[in-house]
């Protein structure tokens, strides 16, 4: 059986226990506050940079891992005898997935293999956890990534935004989206498509958002090999109607914290479900 490492980035947004339980090295993205720079999820969490966003009226910008950092950790994990998958968000959203196949052809090697997840925040982590199940199940890391290749294509998010201010200041969705968003109190529920985030479902209150989040998750037919992941951004009426719904309907789930790299994306208020179908 190969000895094998799973490297992500901090945008898969999984817990610091799921990390621990699968051995997954996480490398985090920088986020500038001008020309201050600090490690998501080491140095910076998403409270602190609604507070410094609010304190200073400056939305920060994210930068990707740049591609010295991934061989530094390509080469430590190879010299102790693994050969590694990398798996990171969509190469759409970021140049993470650049820097690590940049990383990957300097070091010569076919130890690595390199994986776009095309999707961002749990999305990502599902793909992950489910790279880790894979590994125990001795797959090596080639075949790792045709079947992640596959998988990748089942994974469903449907995730509401309170509002979609973030996502258009920061170039994630157009601006004649975020408008429609903000009429008459509509609130849009959002997807990955594509490797982008795209716009789902839109609707009038949060009590028809949440019966939509509900319905998409009872429309699927759930892998049952890795949990329902549940995340928010500071929606605590979205996120507790969604977890008492799946604690009645004995659904396998786990709460995931929202990074600060997706959180000022997607800026406070947003929740949802992500999960893999069959």
């Amino acid at each position: 059986m190969e000895k094998i490492k799973i490297i992500t980035d901090s945008t898969a947004d999984l817990s610091k226990e799921l990390y621990e339980k699968y051995d997954i090295e996480v490398l985090p993205l920088l986020i500038n506050f001008g020309e201050e720079s600090y490690l998501d999820g080491v140095e910076i969490n998403p409270q602190k940079v609604f507070e410094r966003i609010e304190k200073d009226d400056v939305l920060p910008t994210t930068a990707q891992v740049i591609p010295n950092r991934f061989i530094e950790s390509y080469k430590k994990n190879l010299s102790e005898g693994y050969k590694i998958i990398s798996i990171h968000m969509s190469s759409a959203m970021s140049g993470t997935y650049q820097s690590a196949c940049i990383a990957k052809e300097a070091l010569e090697t076919q130890d690595i293999v390199v994986v776009d997840s095309q999707n961002v925040t749990a999305a990502l982590g599902i793909l992950v956890i489910k790279a880790a199940k894979l590994k125990e199940k001795g797959y090596k890391i080639a075949k790792m990534q045709e079947e992640l290749n596959i998988i990748r294509e089942k994974i469903r998010v449907s995730i509401y935004f309170d509002s979609l201010e973030y996502l258009v200041r920061g170039g994630r969705i157009s601006k004649t989206a975020g408008i429609v968003g903000g009429m008459l109190g509509i609130k849009l529920i959002l997807e990955i498509k594509d490797g982008l985030m795209a716009v789902k479902d839109k609707l009038r209150g949060n009590k028809k958002s949440i019966k939509k989040i509900i319905s998409d998750l009872e429309n699927a037919h759930l892998d049952e090999e890795v949990p329902v992941i549940l995340i928010d951004v500071n929606n605590i009426e979205i996120k507790e109607a969604l977890r008492e719904h799946m604690k009645n309907n004995k659904v396998n789930f786990v709460e995931c914290p929202v990074g600060s790299t997706v959180s000022i994306h997607s800026g406070p208020g947003c929740c949802g479900l992500v999960f893999l179908n069959k």
